[in-house]
């Protein structure tokens, strides 16, 4: 970032070490700046190449090298948003964590993180990119939870009226695998910019209708998060999708072409890819306790994992009380107080690497330090039942259904605010 930052020139070059005058080389291009940042041509490169080899081992045709550029573009003056705020709320991605996650990535794939290097290589890629890649990402997804999560608020009476609708609904409600391409319009836009944009949306669903490949035009027309994604947003109840969604895609039979649809944003297509009827699955509900410490200045990551590893050997041997430990060494406010202990939990609500290690355990094991966003943990799973169908678990789950349905809007609409406030300017290209 700080070679960055240095940059005042589109161009960097150097000079030839066999004579004074020789031709400068082009080893990087400035094609955009975001605030104090830069984005470079190799970066594009690298996205768009990316796109171009998983399309070609998919068997999937894209669009011309110009359109993924500008997609591209996108997604990097995101990310260096994002990476900006993060930067400004202090927030760093340790590489402990990050050793955690790939490994968890690994475990997930039934590897080890040597298996999961040897595929990142084995495919021509760099494995300290890919690495640097996913400390981006984990670090994206915390500014985004860190900035969404307090615009949400989810009053009791709808939790209420959606517990009415779901009951409603009993065992025939469905869900719907979504495709989405949304054309933007620009913020205060003009009568005439608000038609233009939605005779490119009504171009789009003539396409669509004429068989075009969804992923494709996606790619090439949409100017959603997911665009690069050919647009996929995956399954999702009707409760769980962004209200503008919801009524229109309700009732549609696969390959349905719904829209467009207005909003702030712009004009959304939506398309209904698949349609299956509600996964029911029973849920595993745990009961636990554990032991937080968070690394500091005084307080190193390796001096914070051993400090737990001498208390998981002498919780094993018998010669420490583990709620005692945690009331006087947890820095976890919510649970140090009672001993370190947590009620019945769906594990799912836990950060991955704490709900894995958990459901790792058998009664009464203790883990090894483990460690996680917040710090180094160890953990005990005291108890494991399947969930019954109470109230309280319903109410939760309707809960959850709108939290995720509200994140989704509200962190579309940060983003927006978030780029509308920034300086972004991006450089014409001879390509």
């Amino acid at each position: 970032m700080t070679l960055k930052k240095l940059l005042v020139s589109t161009v960097l070059s150097i000079s030839l070490c066999q004579g004074a005058f020789a031709e400068p080389v082009e080893i990087d291009k400035v094609v955009g700046v975001v605030n104090q940042g830069v984005i470079l041509q190799s970066e594009v490169n690298s996205i768009v190449d990316r796109v171009k080899k998983q399309a070609k081992e998919q068997g999937q045709q894209l669009p011309k090298d110009e359109i993924l550029r500008v997609q591209a573009m996108e997604r990097l003056v995101s990310q260096a948003l994002m990476m900006q705020m993060a930067e400004r709320m202090g927030l760093q991605i340790s590489d402990s964590q990050l050793d955690q996650t790939l490994a968890n990535i690994a475990k997930e794939q039934g590897g080890t993180i040597s298996d999961l290097r040897r595929t990142v290589e084995a495919s021509g890629d760099s494995f300290q990119a890919y690495r640097e890649e996913i400390r981006k990402e984990i670090t994206t997804q915390q500014v985004t939870r860190a900035n969404v999560d307090r615009r949400i608020y989810i009053s009791e009476q709808e939790v209420d009226n959606l517990l009415k609708i779901m009951a409603s609904q009993g065992q025939s409600a469905e869900e719907y695998d979504i495709g989405h391409i949304l054309i933007d319009i620009p913020n205060e836009a003009t009568a005439e910019e608000i038609s233009a944009a939605k005779t490119r949306a009504d171009k789009v669903i003539e396409l669509l209708n004429d068989g075009q490949e969804f992923k494709r035009i996606a790619i090439s027309s949409s100017s959603g998060s997911k665009a690069l994604e050919g647009g996929q947003l995956g399954w999702m109840g009707i409760n769980e999708m962004p209200s503008l969604f919801a009524e229109a895609v309700k009732s549609k039979k696969k390959d349905a072409i719904v829209g467009p649809l207005r909003s702030g944003a712009g004009f959304h297509i939506i398309k209904v890819q698949d349609v299956r009827g509600l996964q029911v699955v029973e849920t595993t509900e745990v009961r636990s306790r554990h032991i937080l410490i968070e690394p500091s200045i005084i307080l190193s990551e390796e001096k914070a994992r051993n400090m737990l590893a001498g208390f998981a050997k002498d919780l094993r041997a018998g010669n420490a009380d583990f709620g005692e430990l945690a009331k006087e060494y947890s820095e976890d406010p919510g649970s140090a107080l009672k001993g370190g202990e947590y009620d019945w939990t769906d594990p799912t609500t836990y950060v991955p690497a704490f709900r894995d290690t958990l459901l790792s355990l058998k009664q009464n094991e203790i883990s090894e330090p483990f460690r996680t966003q917040f710090g180094w943990h160890i953990v005990q799973l005291l108890d494991k039942r399947v969930a019954d169908k109470t109230e309280l678990a319903k109410r939760n789950r309707a809960h959850g259904m709108l939290f995720n349905r509200k994140f989704k809007e509200e962190s579309f609409n940060w983003q927006q605010e978030m780029r509308e406030q920034a300086h972004v300017e991006i450089f014409p290209t001879d390509e």
